[in-house]
């Protein structure tokens, strides 16, 4: 069998076309309650990524950055609007639905990598490729998934790294080996939560590099971040301020090369 000749399984509802965004959130609002204090984060946010773009969310801190990333990749869902794939509504997809979507569709990097101390790297890799994967399909395809892995860990110069737990790399090695993982599925969207706010500069740039270049691929991109630099590597950038999207970043500015 060849992961990449599986047929994946369709979202219910979703529609095919290109002209449809690949990903939006329409007015959307998510309040939180911390004790007593109802805290509203988003307040009727709007954006919509075209498939193989890459966006970058401007915000500063507090601006609900992260929990519109969270909702876009069906972490969370609305309290209000609504949130789509290929014009699917997210939001009202069933949890079976909304975890096969997560799996299948979308690949998530954190600032904090959020991988198993407990697995090695190629197990952390393989980790998306297993979810759901009874005894008798893990033995006919368990060959397959590493061989999958094992590629991606290469691409990413981590090769001689495989056997080594997450405790044993630097943040670096570590952001590579999440970026692996999210790839591991071939998703249509990578979704990036502050992918270098926990490395030094050159280790940064080497990681938006690795971004970039699936991005020339064809992988369509959601990154948040409060660096104006980091965000100018998108093909455009949407500012969210206090909740809600300041403006659309209709008009694409050329990024470095």
């Amino acid at each position: 069998m060849n992961l990449h000749a599986q047929q994946p399984i369709r979202v219910p509802g979703a529609e095919d076309g290109s002209s449809l965004p690949i990903l939006e959130a329409e007015s959307v609002e998510r309040t939180y309650r911390m004790g007593r204090v109802a805290v509203q984060v988003l307040k009727g946010a709007s954006i919509s990524v075209r498939p193989g773009e890459w966006v970058a969310i401007l915000g500063s801190s507090g601006s609900g950055k992260s929990t519109l990333l969270h909702l876009l990749g069906g972490l969370d869902r609305p309290d209000a609007g609504a949130v789509r794939f290929r014009g699917s509504s997210v939001s009202q997809f069933s949890s079976g639905a909304l975890d096969r979507f997560r799996n299948e569709h979308v690949g998530f990097v954190f600032q904090f990598y959020h991988l198993l101390p407990e697995l090695n790297v190629l197990e952390n890799t393989m980790l998306p490729a297993t979810v759901g994967v009874g005894r008798l399909e893990w033995s006919a395809r368990k060959q397959e998934i590493r061989e999958r892995a094992r590629a991606l860990l290469d691409r990413f110069g981590l090769s001689h790294r495989v056997r080594h737990r997450p405790a044993e790399l630097s943040g670096g090695e570590r952001q590579r080996v999440a970026i692996a993982r999210a790839l591991m599925r071939r998703p249509e969207v990578l979704l990036a939560d502050e992918p270098t706010g926990n490395l030094d500069a050159k280790t940064g740039g080497s990681i938006l590099d690795m971004i970039a270049e699936q991005h020339r691929n064809g992988l369509s991109v959601v990154m948040v971040t409060h660096d104006q630099w980091i965000a100018s590597r998108a093909d455009r950038v949407v500012h969210l301020v206090d909740g809600r999207v300041a403006d659309r970043g209709d008009d694409h500015a050329p990024h470095p090369a």
